[in-house]
C-alpha cells in the first residue's frame, strides 16, 4: 500500500508505494497532513483499480502521473511542450526572411509584406501569435472596410480575402516549424459581397460609356484595365512604340508581350538560350503554376514576331537576358559596369513612355497586351487547349473571362437567328 513522508527541512510531504521490489515516490504540493492524507487514499483506490484489472497502465504513461490524476492523464504538465511567446514581429520577420530565398516572385514577396503590415496595423508588433482568435481576425476585416472612408477607391473583398491568406500561409509555416500550434482561426469570417469582375471590352465599348459622362478618374482607370484591343489595334501600338521608343529593348519586348500573352515578370525573366528562331519557339520561365516548383511552358513564334526578334538579336548589347539594358543609357544617371536586367520599375516606365503622346496612352501597363492576345486567339476561334497551353491558365474561372467574342462578332451570330 501507500505511505507518506515528511521532508525534515522542507516539511514537504512525499507519497510512496511499492510495486514489487520497485519504490515510487512523488513530491506533493499538499502543505497539510490532512491534503496528503486525502491524496494517499486517492491513489490507494487507483491501485486497487489497477490489481483488480478494472484499470488498465498505458504503456508509454508516466506511472506517478497516471496514477495521482486517477488514471486521467499519462504525461505531465511539463512534458507538454508549451509554445514560445512568439510575437507577431517575430514572425513575419522570420517568415519573410524564410521565403525571400526564391520561393516567391520580388513582387509577390512584396505584396506578402504589404499584407501583413496591414495585419501588423491591427494586431500590433508585441502581439503573442498563439493567442490569435477569429474575433481579432473579424476586427482586422471590419477595421480595414472602415478606412474605406478615407481612401479614393474602396478595398475589395478580394483583397481582404489576400490578407488574411498571407496570415494564415504565415500561421501554418509557424505550426509546420512548431513555433505555434493548433488550426488558423479564420473559419466563419464574414465578407462584404463582390462584385463580378467586369468583362473586357473593346476600345469602341469604353469610348462609348466615357461618352456618357458621370465617371470619376478611379471609374475611368478600372474601365482602361479591362481593355483588350483587336489585332489592328495591336498593330498600332507596336508601330506607334517603335517610332517613340528610345530604348531599343522596348519594341521588341512588346512585341514578344502582344504575340505570346505573356506576364511581364515571364518577360523580364526570358533568357537568351531560351529563344530557338529557327525553331520558331520560346521557353518561357514559370513561377505561378506549381507552387513551390519552377515549370516552363513552350510558345510559337509569330512570322512577324521572328522578324522582330532577330533584329533584337543583331542589336543585343550582351548578357544572359534577352531583354536587357545597355551600359551607356541616355538620360540614365545610373552608373552600370555591363549590360544590366530590366527591373518591373524600368519596364513599365519605358511602356509608358512609348505609349505616350498619342491615342494609346491611355493603356495601363504591360498586362493589357496578355488578355488582349488570350481575347483575339478565342475570337479567332483557336481551341481553348491551345490558348491554356500557351499562356498557362489554371481555373475556369480565368478561361472564362477570356472567352468572349469581340462585338462585331456576336452580332453576325445573332443575325443567323433573326435575320430580316
Amino acid at each position: 500500500m501507500a505511505w507518506l513522508e515528511k521532508h525534515p527541512t522542507s516539511g514537504r510531504f512525499k507519497l510512496c508505494f511499492r510495486i514489487g521490489v520497485q519504490k515510487y515516490k512523488r513530491t506533493l504540493q499538499a502543505t497539510t497532513t490532512a491534503e496528503a492524507n486525502a491524496a494517499r487514499i486517492r491513489l490507494e483506490e487507483t491501485l486497487d483499480l489497477v490489481e483488480r484489472g478494472r484499470l488498465e497502465i498505458p504503456a508509454d504513461a508516466d506511472l506517478m502521473t497516471f496514477l495521482l490524476s486517477d488514471g486521467k492523464r499519462t504525461t505531465t504538465i511539463h512534458d507538454h511542450k508549451q509554445p514560445a511567446r512568439l510575437t507577431f514581429n517575430e514572425l513575419s520577420s522570420r517568415y519573410v526572411e524564410t521565403v525571400a530565398n526564391g520561393a516567391f516572385e520580388t513582387s509577390t514577396l512584396g505584396t506578402i509584406r504589404i499584407h501583413l503590415n496591414h495585419i501588423r496595423k491591427t494586431l500590433g508588433d508585441r502581439f503573442v501569435v498563439q493567442q490569435l482568435t477569429h474575433d481579432q481576425l473579424q476586427s482586422h476585416i471590419d477595421r480595414r472596410l472602415r478606412e474605406n472612408a478615407d481612401r479614393k477607391r474602396a478595398i475589395s473583398p478580394a483583397t481582404l480575402k489576400k490578407e488574411i491568406a498571407s496570415f494564415r500561409a504565415c500561421w501554418n509555416w509557424a505550426v509546420t516549424s512548431g513555433k505555434v500550434t493548433g488550426v488558423f482561426p479564420s473559419r466563419g469570417l464574414m465578407y462584404p459581397k463582390s462584385d463580378e469582375k467586369p468583362p473586357f471590352q473593346t476600345v469602341e465599348e469604353i469610348e462609348r460609356r466615357l461618352g456618357r459622362g458621370g465617371l470619376s478618374k478611379q471609374q475611368i482607370d478600372d474601365l482602361w484595365d479591362c481593355v483588350f484591343l483587336t489585332v489592328p489595334q495591336l498593330d498600332d501600338v507596336l508601330a506607334h512604340a517603335k517610332v517613340t521608343t528610345r530604348q531599343p529593348f522596348v519594341y521588341p519586348m512588346m512585341a514578344l508581350a502582344i504575340h505570346t500573352g505573356m506576364r511581364r515578370s515571364e518577360l523580364l525573366r526570358a533568357q537568351l538560350d531560351d529563344l530557338d528562331l529557327l525553331g520558331g519557339t520560346l521557353l518561357i520561365r514559370e513561377k505561378k503554376r506549381t507552387k513551390g516548383q519552377r515549370t516552363t511552358r513552350r510558345v510559337p513564334l509569330s512570322p512577324l514576331l521572328n522578324e522582330i526578334l532577330e533584329w533584337w538579336l543583331s542589336q543585343h548589347p550582351g548578357g544572359t537576358h534577352l531583354f536587357c539594358q545597355r551600359v551607356n543609357v541616355a538620360y540614365s544617371k545610373k552608373h552600370r559596369e555591363g549590360p544590366t536586367a530590366i527591373t518591373r520599375d524600368e519596364a513599365h516606365d519605358h511602356l509608358k513612355r512609348a505609349l505616350s503622346g498619342g491615342r494609346w496612352d491611355v493603356l495601363r501597363g504591360w498586362h493589357v497586351f496578355r488578355h488582349s492576345f488570350c481575347s483575339n486567339c478565342a475570337a479567332a476561334g483557336v481551341d481553348q487547349r491551345l490558348i491554356n497551353t500557351w499562356v498557362g491558365h489554371q481555373t475556369e474561372e480565368m478561361v472564362k473571362r477570356y472567352r468572349h467574342l469581340v462585338p462585331n462578332q456576336e452580332q453576325e451570330a445573332i443575325k443567323t437567328v433573326f435575320a430580316r
